[in-house]
């Protein structure tokens, strides 16, 4: 399977990392890209250090995490800027909702935007993971909108029904929510019912 992974600027890079680690360990080839604002919160939540560059926060991010590629913001040769490559599934996450609104607006200022668009123009499936409370009326109506589309929106709000005793427990909730929607088998969090 070939994943587009796109980090933008919304907090919950923890979710990012971890779903990063899922995919990969699922054999899957993920291209992933990061915004500008979503280096600045990888910085800060995983590392602690808001000033910390972007080749250096990339680079710890994928360091021993097999069948990555990091590709630019504004690299439009990738395969993920096109509809004519095969990309199997597209996550954003966490999806900011600057980012949100952009992919509504059919706007493309970078490749994170444009591997949505992609997705939708092409009926693949996109999965969109916001993490953002209050949500306000325009957010709302930019999300309706994506789902209309053909997104899936899955947001970071973890249930508790799996007994959660760890921070690492609440994220692993959302990416098996994730990986769920790529039809990417996942043993995270287990079943209802098991």
């Amino acid at each position: 399977m070939k994943v587009f992974l796109g980090i933008t600027g919304a907090s919950g890079a923890p979710y990012a990392a971890r779903l990063l680690q899922a995919l990969s360990a699922s054999g899957a080839e993920i291209g992933v890209c990061i915004s500008d604002a979503g280096v600045q919160v990888c910085a800060t939540e995983l590392y602690g250090d808001i000033a910390l560059p972007r080749d250096e926060v990339t680079a710890r991010l994928v360091e021993g995490i097999d069948g990555v590629e990091v590709v630019g913001l504004r690299d439009y040769t990738t395969p993920y800027a096109s509809g004519s490559a095969r990309i199997d599934g597209y996550v954003i996450c966490p999806c900011s909702m600057s980012t949100a609104a952009s992919i509504a607006a059919g706007a493309m200022a970078n490749l994170v935007h444009r591997a949505a668009s992609v997705a939708i123009k092409e009926e693949r499936k996109l999965v969109l993971v916001p993490r953002e409370t209050p949500l306000s009326t325009i957010h709302l109506e930019n999300l309706l909108r994506l789902r209309r589309a053909g997104a899936t929106v899955v947001m970071a709000a973890p249930g508790f029904y799996h007994a959660p005793q760890t921070v690492d427990d609440l994220v692993n909730f959302v990416v098996a929510r994730c990986l769920d929607q790529l039809g990417i088998d996942q043993t995270l969090v287990s079943r209802w019912g098991q």
